[in-house]
């Protein structure tokens, strides 16, 4: 086999999963989902020895708010493929943004309040929680003020 043949073929995989998207069919499932899991996690709140529950929760949410981001649009076209891009690249940089500067204030209010004052960091549910979130803030926002 040669070089070419294999460079060309790892391309039209990286093409592939590059426009991969589900049906706009799936955005409905992931409200459905992500709402549903929050109510759920609200309700955990009141439940003695629920502490088990919480990751299966959040990894729940996460699956939800993933199907919402990576779901078509009624019209999709290379517009909002833009957007979509746009929105998925200033999420990013909010989350590498989020990530330096939460634990540096997290430290600054502990020393503010005289609690403990060690410098912590946060799990990976904060971080891929806020990048979603923000992802789609920034989808739905650029797609209202570009109509």
């Amino acid at each position: 086999m040669s070089k070419s043949t294999i460079c060309e073929r790892e391309r039209n995989q990286l093409a592939k999963l590059n426009k991969f998207q589900l049906k706009n069919q799936f955005k409905r499932i992931g409200f459905i989902i992500a709402i549903g899991t929050f109510i759920l996690m609200i309700g955990r709140k009141y439940i003695e020895d629920s502490e088990w529950i919480k990751p299966i929760l959040h990894g729940i949410l996460l699956i939800g708010l993933l199907l919402i981001s990576v779901s078509k649009e009624k019209v999709e076209d290379e517009y909002i493929d833009s957007l979509r891009s746009q929105s998925y690249r200033l999420a990013f940089i909010m989350a590498i943004i989020y990530s330096l500067v939460q634990p540096v204030v997290n430290y600054g209010v502990a020393l503010l309040f005289h609690q403990d004052d060690k410098l912590q960091g946060f799990n990976y549910f904060q971080v891929l929680f806020f990048m979603l979130i923000v992802q789609l803030m920034f989808f739905w926002k650029l797609k209202r003020t570009n109509n």
